[in-house]
């Protein structure tokens, strides 16, 4: 059994290889000198040339709210190049199995609590990243036209907010979870007083481990079959906590004694967004790392890597 996995590199596509060889699948893997998925030939030669049994695809333009402000054409172009290049390829080769990787914020701004899959499309999106968000609902329904149309067995799923090991810290452009975490540790090598969240601390978030993600993601595709091909599949913990609540946590973990400072000026972005996982637990899956235990593994994991990403 050979598996790719696009975006090998990244925070889910890394905890995917993890996973992999824990399993002890054959794993073929691309460095961006090797293959650009912005490269329609290049892509469908490197999978004809492979012919792998089944792809993940973990390979997107990310990043915080800041970054979707700020680059709008950019996540919306390249995030729809990379699905179309490695779907289209994975049809054409006849790859057995494909999961795509999508992202929690596809759901409406407003959705009901906890969201379910059939929230998709009900309503509008959050303002602060629907330009990705318009990509990957793309991703979505591309899935579900090669399973309606060619019957291929593509699965898709919606990850809720990730974090773990080999996460993006950047000062700007990384997710609030990463971005919290490298601004507490600073604060406290530097001895600052403070430290500044954007928002106001209420909004209400659902964060995962990355561990969890990638067995969550082995667990579908040795499992789902034929009826459930072309369908959107929720992942998360089921658990959620205010961003001023995560603050506090993180404050803890790293060891940090000064305050916390909101800065209501910024934006909140969804005011709350927690996934229905009914669908994949009913299937016999959950979620097993705390917000505290995956916080902790996750601040090593920086303090280890100074310059990640950074």
């Amino acid at each position: 059994m050979k598996i790719f996995i696009a975006g090998h590199k990244g925070l889910v596509g890394s905890a995917l290889y993890s996973e992999a060889v824990k399993r002890s699948y054959s794993v073929i893997v691309a460095d961006r000198s090797e293959l650009d998925l912005l490269d329609e030939n290049a892509t469908l030669e490197f999978i004809k040339s492979h012919r792998p049994d089944w792809i993940f695809l973990a390979a997107a333009k990310v990043g915080g709210i800041y970054a979707n402000n700020t680059y709008p054409v950019t996540f919306l172009n390249e995030n729809l190049k990379i699905q179309m290049n490695v779907l289209q390829a994975a049809a054409e080769v006849k790859v057995s199995k494909v999961l795509f990787l999508g992202s929690s914020c596809i759901y409406p701004k407003f959705a009901p609590q906890p969201i379910n899959e059939n929230s998709l499309l009900t309503s509008e999106l959050e303002p602060t990243n629907e330009f990705y968000s318009i990509a990957k609902i793309a991703g979505i329904k591309m899935c579900s036209a090669y399973a309606k149309e060619f019957g291929s067995e593509f699965i898709s799923v919606m990850p809720t907010n990730m974090y773990g090991l080999n996460d993006n810290y950047h000062k700007e452009n990384a997710h609030a979870l990463p971005m919290l975490l490298r601004r507490f540790h600073e604060a406290k090598l530097e001895n600052a007083s403070e430290v500044k969240v954007w928002g106001t601390g209420t909004p209400k978030r659902e964060f995962m481990f990355s561990t969890d993600l990638a067995e969550a993601c082995f667990f579908l595709m040795e499992n789902f079959n034929r009826e459930q091909i072309g369908e959107l599949i929720n992942i998360g913990t089921g658990v959620d906590c205010t961003i001023s609540e995560l603050a506090e946590t993180i404050k803890e973990v790293v060891g940090y004694e000064g305050k916390i400072v909101f800065d209501p000026s910024k934006p909140d972005g969804t005011p709350r967004k927690l996934l229905d996982t009914g669908k994949i637990n009913k299937l016999g899956w959950k979620a097993k790392v705390s917000l505290r235990e995956g916080l902790v593994k996750t601040y090593e994991d920086l303090k280890n890597n100074p310059n990640l990403r950074m």
